[in-house]
């Protein structure tokens, strides 16, 4: 294997473990965080796991056990997941230049030259580190590529013998072979149940028998996808690092609502914030909108309902960034779709047909607006997000958006912890 390698880091149940850093206390209690509204379990601690609960069950299906065994449940707190998901990613950036974030829990580093220490400890600095730095702890995995810095990193997680780091290149031949072979297929990067299945009817059980394949076969028999996953776990790396986060050819916004909506003006109060949140991402990414698309929804599954859920999506005159500009087109969007008379649970706005601001050209806007006007209206929307960074999402908005004490739409949160590291009312007070 290479001298260089690919570290894969990764927080162990990652949200419960939020839970716990500021709440000592329910350390070895059994976890589970819940869906919007409370609805159905999205992370278990591992005493849930280990009760064999599994992630989409709905929470009022878990009572009895629950009762039975002591679990707790928390609403989403995504503000403090965020947040803590940010603290990591700082972390571990000192020990790389070099950083893909993964997801909110993890992500590949590239040591593409060997540090002064083994790497396994290595691996244990960035433990040790993470956990003294933000409390939580996480398992490294190395190896010559993406795929198999995954697959280390499951090897780490699930093997309590490695104390938290694997490095598959420090293994004999032999050994890894031996260690693949215990492996099922499914849990390589990218292969999944479904595939699992099909690889399972081809004679290909094991991360071992994968990478015994000949490529060639499996791109005629699979895919050239799954051809590059073979090569990757064969050690010739196939997928570099994203560095620089993709530029998104859409964004999309939805909630389900708290309780059903029957009436517009509620109903355009949600896609008012909806779009708020959208526009956000749209500039944070340096773009701008030429359509504007909304939908509405109700329950597919109450058959006693009638059912409505419509959609529609209009062009703007312009491409824009302008959140008052998308939420007005938003608002007459949703005008033609709405009927009265329909329980509606859900609403979602979409921005669409993405460009590089960059790219729009001073002629397009001229033809509508005077050069001044849309300098103010770049300076107004840079002043909403700079307001909005420092003091909390939705501090500063439309003033059409409504009066959040007045929302019943809002998704429901009843078993939501403080915002620890964000509010400054909610910090953890220590008595000496």
């Amino acid at each position: 294997m290479p001298s260089g390698r690919i570290a894969l880091v990764d927080v162990n149940n990652f949200y419960c473990s939020c839970e716990r850093v500021f709440r000592p206390d329910l350390e070895g209690v059994p976890l589970v965080v819940l869906s919007n509204n409370d609805g159905c379990v999205v992370a278990r601690s591992a005493e849930v796991k280990a009760l064999g609960v599994l992630v989409g069950t709905p929470w009022f299906q878990l009572r009895d056990l629950a009762q039975k065994h002591g679990i707790l449940a928390f609403s989403s707190n995504y503000t403090l997941y965020g947040d803590m998901s940010s603290r990591v990613m700082r972390v571990i950036s000192q020990f790389s230049p070099e950083q893909e974030i993964y997801s909110i829990d993890e992500a590949f580093l590239d040591f593409r030259h060997p540090p002064h220490l083994p790497w396994v400890t290595t691996g244990q600095a960035i433990r040790a580190r993470v956990r003294q730095w933000t409390g939580l702890s996480v398992c490294v995995g190395f190896g010559s590529t993406k795929t198999l810095a995954k697959l280390a990193n499951h090897v780490a997680k699930h093997n309590p013998q490695w104390q938290g780091v694997c490095d598959l290149g420090a293994l004999a031949s032999r050994d890894l072979e031996s260690l693949l072979a215990t492996i099922e297929v499914r849990e390589v990067w990218g292969v999944g149940r479904r595939l699992a299945v099909q690889l399972s009817a081809a004679g290909v059980h094991s991360v071992a028998d994968l990478r015994a394949c000949d490529p060639r076969w499996i791109r005629s028999r699979f895919s050239v996808v799954l051809e590059r996953t073979l090569r990757e776990l064969q050690g010739r790396p196939c997928l570099g690092l994203e560095t620089m986060a993709p530029t998104r050819k859409e964004i999309i916004t939805s909630r389900s609502f708290g309780c059903p909506i029957y009436q517009l003006d509620e109903l355009a109060e949600a896609v008012r914030e909806y779009m708020a949140r959208a526009a956000c991402r749209l500039r944070q990414q340096g773009s701008v909108a030429a359509a504007v698309g909304v939908w509405i929804e109700t329950n597919r599954f109450r058959e006693q309902d009638r059912q409505y859920s419509p959609s529609a999506t209009w062009p703007l005159v312009v491409p824009t960034d302008d959140t008052r500009l998308l939420t007005q087109t938003a608002q007459a969007v949703l005008r033609t779709v709405f009927r009265s008379g329909y329980r509606y649970v859900k609403a979602g706005v979409m921005l669409l047909d993405l460009r590089a601001r960059g790219d729009l050209q001073q002629g397009d806007l001229l033809g509508v607006e005077s050069a001044a006007m849309v300098a103010r209206r770049a300076a107004l929307m840079a002043t909403l997000d700079r307001v909005n960074a420092k003091w909390g999402s939705g501090t500063l908005g439309i003033g059409s958006a409504g009066l959040k004490s007045d929302r019943r739409w809002t998704v429901a949160r009843g078993k939501l912890s403080p915002a620890y590291t964000t509010k400054w009312s909610e910090l953890r007070r220590v008595r000496a």
